[in-house]
């Protein structure tokens, strides 16, 4: 099932996940960090890095729910499709939950700020596992021509291009 929203052929929404999942994950290792060496820099980082990654999953929301109301219901993709936005908003919250305990103070966590981000990052990666179930087994999102010597995507719109065509 191909995407429905595209930038210069291909999905947006797996381009843009990897920003908040790796903010978010880089602040729970700047959690961790703290935990261990206990200078409160790397609190105060964690904070940051947590704030932008709650921005970058708004952004890579949008898309990610175009491309679900797309998919045909009834199917296995429409069913594991609601888990993984349902488990990413919530995901979001657990870490939104994390950001706002920390605002007064991010250079000293509350233990109720480090469980939520903690419970948020163990739930990425369920979620995450979703989303390549979503596109690697179930094909959600790729180009239904795709194959190994598919056309440049900037070059033709249909990953099945021209007969011969090779880039």
């Amino acid at each position: 099932m191909e995407s429905r929203a595209k930038l210069l052929g291909h999905a947006i929404h797996p381009i843009l996940i990897v920003f908040p999942l790796g903010l978010l994950a880089t602040g729970v290792v700047f959690d961790v960090i703290y935990l261990i060496r206990g200078n409160p820099t790397f609190a105060v980082v964690a904070h940051y890095m947590i704030a932008a990654g709650i921005i970058g999953g708004f952004f890579a929301a949008p898309p990610g729910w175009i491309d679900w109301f797309a998919i045909p219901s009834g199917t296995r993709a429409k069913s594991v499709g609601l888990l993984h936005g349902v488990g990413n908003v919530i995901v979001l919250l657990l870490f939104i939950g994390s950001w706002w305990l920390r605002r007064d103070a991010p250079e000293r966590p509350e233990t109720l700020a480090y469980i939520l981000s903690f419970a948020g990052a163990g739930l990425s990666m369920l979620t995450g596992w979703l989303g390549g179930e979503l596109v690697e087994r179930l094909g959600v999102g790729v180009d239904p021509g795709a194959h190994l010597d598919a056309p440049n995507s900037l070059k033709t719109s249909s990953a099945a291009g021209n007969a011969g065509e090779r880039i």
